[in-house]
């Protein structure tokens, strides 16, 4: 195995190289004010940006996101990642939600940007709202209103929500009735992290960088089951100091390759370095690198998750790293992947390279055929977990391993 590893190891060198040298988009237009730049806090929610589609001049977005740890100074990050062209926000409000697209009454406070009340965005760019003062609850459904007054070209989001979020034309931001957004919308547009201030200092987060089993598919829409919301529940309720949970899954994704969102590689430094008081990342990924069976092997994903692992280290976190969960059934398994995925698996198991390892194939496998899922915590598709299967993958990851002293 240890060979293989080496020689693997050498066949994504190339790629390693171009990633650690790869610039930013460019940006069409000047920085946001000085303040609209820096992170402060911790994060409480988050979702990976990718491309969109065409941005819709004269929209307005009522978004709903779940909040994982609560405190003050509430914060809201806009993304222009993707985007070809400065992009303008207005009329931005936060706010609890009550039911629906309705806000609880009082709640709906304007969002300012360098004490002014719009931002524009550069191309390739990301703006953190002033903080608004006030206590922010944890486990609350927060309510983000927005308007894009001339947005045009490709946007910007987290296409996959498993949230009901709400759209509609004119000026109605600053209501907390919900009666003027009549349409839904399954996405996140522009939104992709918040950030409070804990009353405790020594309060962090943790990241989860994954795939769709990351961000939830096959859980039921809108009631919050995914694997990361299970975890911040029982962190929750433990009280641990890591306490802040960022579900940054994509459907789709690899560690090596773009495709379905850019990389974990590629995207490491957006969606989990850069953002506020982040204690370690929890890794889980890889799955789809094996079974788009375009020859990746164990090797060259073990250069990438090292590759990870040390950029987060440097960083200053502690790193968690998943093993990768059964997948007989799916279309694209066969036993050359099956092998593969046997591979990585001991890779992680015995590898140095993480602060811990959370056996996620363990808790998934059934005692019958170890390349299937328990087919009771199978989301029926024989690689996605339900419900059921979502809060086991919580469970299974030890609280002590998030805090690991770096």
């Amino acid at each position: 195995m240890s060979g293989r590893l080496a020689r693997g190891g050498r066949v994504v060198a190339a790629l390693l190289a171009a990633v650690a040298c790869q610039t930013a988009p460019a940006r069409a237009a000047g920085p946001p004010p000085d303040s609209t730049t820096h992170a402060t806090g911790v994060v409480t929610w988050a979702a990976s940006a990718d491309l969109m589609g065409e941005g819709t001049a004269g929209q307005g977005y009522r978004l709903i996101v779940h909040t994982s740890v609560g405190g003050s100074d509430l914060r809201v990050r806009f993304t222009n990642a993707f985007g070809d062209r400065p992009l303008t926000l207005a009329g931005v409000h936060a706010g609890l939600r009550e039911t629906g697209a309705a806000l609880r009454p009082g709640s709906n406070r304007p969002v300012t940007f360098g004490k002014v009340p719009t931002v524009t965005v550069p191309a390739g760019a990301v703006a953190w709202s002033d903080p608004l003062p006030g206590r922010w609850p944890a486990g609350a459904d927060l309510v983000v209103s927005l308007r894009t007054p001339d947005a045009a070209g490709p946007a910007s989001g987290h296409w996959m929500a498993m949230q009901t979020s709400y759209t509609g034309g004119g000026d109605h931001t600053a209501e907390e009735s919900g009666a003027a957004w009549t349409r839904t919308t399954g996405s996140w547009w522009y939104l992709d992290a918040v950030s409070v201030r804990p009353a405790d200092r020594a309060t962090g987060a943790v990241v989860a960088l994954g795939d769709s089993i990351t961000d939830g598919w096959q859980s039921t829409t809108d009631l919050n089951r995914r694997w990361p919301d299970y975890l911040a529940r029982r962190l929750g309720a433990l009280g641990t100091p890591v306490r802040g949970v960022a579900n940054e899954g994509i459907s789709g994704n690899k560690i090596l390759a773009d495709g379905a969102g850019q990389s974990a590689l590629h995207r490491l430094d957006r969606d989990v370095l850069s953002q506020p008081g982040v204690r370690t990342l929890f890794l889980f990924e890889s799955v789809n690198d094996i079974k788009a069976h375009t020859g990746v092997t164990a090797a060259d994903l073990a250069a990438g998750y090292r590759e990870i692992a040390r950029r987060a280290h440097a960083a200053g976190m502690c790193v968690v790293a998943a093993t990768i969960g059964p997948f007989k059934g799916w279309p694209e398994w066969d036993p050359a992947a099956e092998a593969v995925r046997q591979d990585v698996n001991r890779f992680l198991r015995g590898s140095g390279d993480f602060d811990a390892v959370t056996d996620f194939d363990r808790i998934l496998r059934s005692p019958y055929d170890p390349t299937r899922i328990l087919p009771f915590l199978d989301g029926g598709d024989h690689l996605h977990p339900n419900d059921k299967g979502m809060q086991a993958l919580a469970d299974a990851v030890g609280t002590g391993s998030l805090d690991c002293g770096r």
